[in-house]
């Protein structure tokens, strides 16, 4: 007994006094550059990143985006990651300590005659029970660190699966914005195609009526017609953007396309346009950018598995222990002193030659976190260009916008003067085709533009990571989104 107490002194100190073998995870330091090409920053303030949705001061748009962090299915498949990555963490941190088993078994026996050992006691011919019932328990003590390293990893994966959660949830939020601004931009080339629809019919009825008063040739009233029916055509083609706009926002809602058509048929002008975006130092996009941090995540969780690789190359100290209530008559099972067996001690286990499979391994796990290395360093790279592109077209479109609403204006002031002089008799009626139709054009090019425009600065609050907000201490996913559901838009 007296040797049983200094072993597991010397174990105890063993265990205390044990290294962590495998590299210590530095976290990377990619560079990036110290400013944006292009500004488009705004007076907005920082946090309006985490709610961008609200600065297009659009309540139908904030409703959507709403329901969807709550109801969409990838989200929910994202929660769940979470949920499993937490159980593997957990399951990784139960190996620090005692496994505990408890046994029982009964048994008929019987000696064979012809396997007894001569000079092992007398041959037993009678077949007898045997019940026991007790508990074995083993410690696997973590000397150089192995359990240690594999629990770290498995809580940098669980953050990555946090992190993933949050990618998922920044790109969903920017593609309902997206296909709303997709709705509303189609509805709005509808409402001018109609409005251009009346217009022509106008001009129909006004050829047809100087046709009759033989005051101009047939070719007018054609040419009309023609005119009008090709706008007639362009209206089935917005339709079916105006349907897929719908089917697409029901899927990324949860709904069924019908219901969520049933809400937002009803057309609705094309959001505010924001004056500009904050847009902050680049440096900010890795604290900000869900999918930098996972993939740093990713790089960390498989750097300390480097160190489970590691240190498989040494010996593995353990600590085993069984006791257990032995009897061949159940009634005497409960007669401590005479049933009881027990065994315990020290035990360790060294893989002396295994041919380099275990340095072959090491190796892998070291060209493995190699690899997410060059991944991450990809990620800020794309990421760099990810803004600068939705900073350029924000800034380019907004240009684009200006000149279309000037061409517009003179559109529509062409098209009065041309109608005007063409009753006069004081031009052709070339001219008021020629006008109907660049003012058909150019409200159409219009309509697409401002939708482009607020989809850039959409792509923009995107890059940029906004659209979530990193958990407080002590705040787990599940509990924040377990909210009560907001209402449907």
């Amino acid at each position: 007994m007296k040797w049983y107490f200094n072993s597991g002194g010397l174990l105890g100190a063993l265990l205390i006094g044990g290294c962590m073998v495998g590299p210590n995870y530095v976290p990377p330091q990619p560079k990036v550059p110290d400013a944006w090409q292009k500004a488009a920053a705004a007076g907005q303030e920082p946090n309006a990143l985490r709610q961008w949705w609200t600065v297009f001061d659009d309540p139908a748009l904030t409703a959507l985006i709403e329901r969807s962090a709550y109801s969409n299915y990838d989200i929910q498949a994202a929660l769940s990651r979470i949920v499993e990555s937490r159980a593997l963490r957990n399951a990784a941190a139960g190996q620090f300590y005692p496994n505990v088993d408890a046994t029982g078994f009964y048994s008929r026996n019987k000696q064979s005659q012809n396997a007894a050992a001569p000079g092992f006691g007398s041959f037993v011919s009678t077949p007898y029970d045997l019940y026991s019932v007790g508990f074995d328990a083993s410690w696997e003590i973590d000397l150089f660190g192995g359990i240690r390293r594999s629990i770290q990893s498995a809580q940098a994966a669980l953050e990555a699966s946090v992190a993933d959660y949050y990618n998922v949830r920044t790109s969903l939020l920017a593609e309902v914005g997206r296909n709303y601004i997709e709705l509303r931009a189609s509805q709005q080339r509808i409402r001018y195609a109609q409005a251009n629809i009346n217009i022509q019919r106008q001009t129909l009825e006004l050829t047809q009526g100087r046709f009759d008063a033989q005051l101009a040739p047939r070719l007018d009233v054609t040419q009309s017609e023609l005119n009008l029916a090709n706008t007639e055509s362009e209206i089935p083609l917005l339709r079916i953007a105006e349907e897929a706009a719908f089917n697409r926002l029901s899927v990324l809602v949860g709904e069924m396309p019908q219901d969520l058509q049933d809400r937002l048929r009803q057309t609705a002008p094309l959001p505010e346009l924001p004056d500009g975006v904050i847009s902050g130092i680049p440096a900010d996009i890795m604290r900000r950018r869900p999918d930098i941090r996972r993939a740093e995540r990713a790089l960390a969780a498989q750097s300390e598995r480097i160190g489970v690789a590691v240190s498989q190359l040494y010996p593995r100290f353990s600590l085993t222990g069984s006791f257990a209530l032995q009897s061949r008559d159940f009634s005497d099972l409960g007669d401590v002193s005479k049933s009881k067996a027990y065994s315990f001690g020290p035990g360790f286990g060294w893989s002396v030659f295994n041919a380099g499979q275990l340095r072959s391994l090491v190796q892998a796990e070291e060209a493995r976190t190699a690899q997410l290395l060059a991944s991450y360093e990809s990620a800020v790279l794309l990421a760099v260009e990810e803004v600068e592109n939705a900073m350029v077209g924000f800034v380019q479109q907004g240009e684009r916008l200006n000149s279309l609403e000037r061409s517009v204006s003179a559109a529509e002031e062409s098209v009065q003067l041309s109608e005007t002089l063409y009753r006069s008799g004081l031009t052709d009626f070339e001219n008021v085709l020629l006008d109907q139709r660049a003012l058909a054009v150019q409200q159409d090019r219009l309509a697409v533009s401002r939708g482009d425009v607020l989809q850039q600065a959409i792509s923009l609050y995107k890059a940029l990571g906004g659209g979530w907000d990193w958990p407080a201490e002590n705040e787990t996913i599940e509990s924040r989104s377990a909210q009560a559901e907001p209402e449907r838009p």
